[in-house]
């Protein structure tokens, strides 16, 4: 389908460029741009943060880093070992 848009003058010479370096048209970037901003407009629909039920009080093991998968791992295949062994 055939449409006119109407860019400011900078917009459209700065989204020129970028498709020339990216090797697309104009057309497959202006398309490309609209579908991720919508996709990201219908994704929103979880604007209030999830809250996780956890059980128990005792938190997480001390010495444990949450943010590093083999100590987690090593933790789950030996947990009476104490952590950093």
């Amino acid at each position: 389908m055939r449409t006119t848009v109407y860019l400011p003058d900078d917009l459209l010479a700065q989204a020129k460029k970028v498709a020339a370096k990216s090797q697309t048209t104009l057309t497959a970037l202006i398309e490309d741009a609209l579908r991720e901003r919508l996709g990201r407009k219908r994704g929103s629909r979880f604007s209030q943060p999830v809250r996780l039920t956890t059980y128990g009080s005792a938190g997480t093991v001390p010495g444990v880093n949450l943010d590093d998968s083999a100590s987690l791992l090593d933790m789950m295949e030996h947990p009476d070992d104490p952590p950093g062994r």
